[in-house]
């Protein structure tokens, strides 16, 4: 892979073709996408991001801005010092959410998600989700002077991640050490990003191909939020991720990539232009 270039978000591109930009979930960071990434380049210049407090990213600091608004900024900036126009976009939890929102800007010429957030039924399911990142966050933290043992077996590593998907075991140590200390580091953008969290529910313009999947052990949005997605974007398409947990990338890449191969299999389309009079 290139080496990591760091301007307003912390970056990596490589491969060829149509752009597709893929954005991690809440804790998590951009080398969540590295099972697939190497496949997807084969087809598709692949641009990976940490979000805002994530990674290799600067702090997320809202001033007092809602935090839509702040990444959807972010989003829209690192667009235009790329030289994207209307790139492909793929994103999990987090970023699957992310991913609807900039179609619903109209920032992207496509918008794949896997289990994004914004789908669930009222406080009460809000706070299960806050609840489990609460425990996540909480036990990394504790587990640090211990992890490079527990994390030293696959045994250890499909423990340790076992909320977050369903074939932990398949992490190298060092990738887990990683998402680990990822996940510690990013823990007050987390705080303030949950804080600030609210339903999705605005329209998409049909022609935005949307793609909606989600795993079918998913134990932090669970699966009982793909219905309600299915019936809040009706035009989009909606799959199911055999044994896959909330985190899909690991379980099961063959899957995965498909998945956002399809979702992605789209020409860009120019943003149309008009002369003021």
């Amino acid at each position: 892979m290139r080496g990591i270039e760091v301007t307003m978000l912390a970056h990596e591109r490589i491969g060829s073709g149509e752009p597709l930009v893929l954005v991690h979930g809440i804790g998590h960071r951009r080398q969540a996408w590295y099972p697939v990434v190497d496949r997807l380049a084969e087809q598709r210049e692949v641009i990976l991001i940490d979000l805002p407090g994530h990674g290799d990213s600067p702090a997320l600091v809202p001033d007092g801005r809602p935090i839509r608004d702040l990444l959807r900024e972010k989003l829209e900036d690192f667009f235009a010092t790329q030289g994207l126009d209307r790139p492909h976009i793929a994103g999990n939890s987090l970023g699957g959410r992310i991913a609807l929102e900039a179609a619903a800007d109209d920032l992207v010429s496509s918008a794949t998600t896997l289990a994004p957030a914004g789908f669930w039924r009222n406080q009460v399911d809000f706070a299960y989700i806050r609840a489990v990142f609460t425990v996540l966050t909480g036990a990394a933290s504790l587990a640090r002077p211990v992890a490079p043992a527990v994390l030293a077996t696959p045994a250890g590593r499909a423990a340790a991640f076992g909320l977050l998907m369903t074939h932990g075991g398949r992490l190298t140590r060092e990738a887990a050490l990683g998402d680990l200390r990822g996940l510690v580091h990013a823990r007050p953008a987390l705080e303030t990003i949950i804080d600030g969290g609210f339903p999705f529910d605005r329209p998409i313009d049909p022609s935005i191909p949307v793609t909606v999947a989600w795993g079918s052990r998913d134990l932090v949005l669970l699966p009982y939020q793909a219905r309600r997605a299915r019936a809040a974007l009706p035009q989009a398409t909606h799959l199911t991720l055999p044994g896959c947990g909330h985190v899909p990338m690991i379980d099961d890449v063959d899957l995965v990539v498909d998945v956002l191969l399809r979702g992605s299999d789209h020409p860009r389309q120019a943003r149309a232009t008009y002369d003021v009079a």
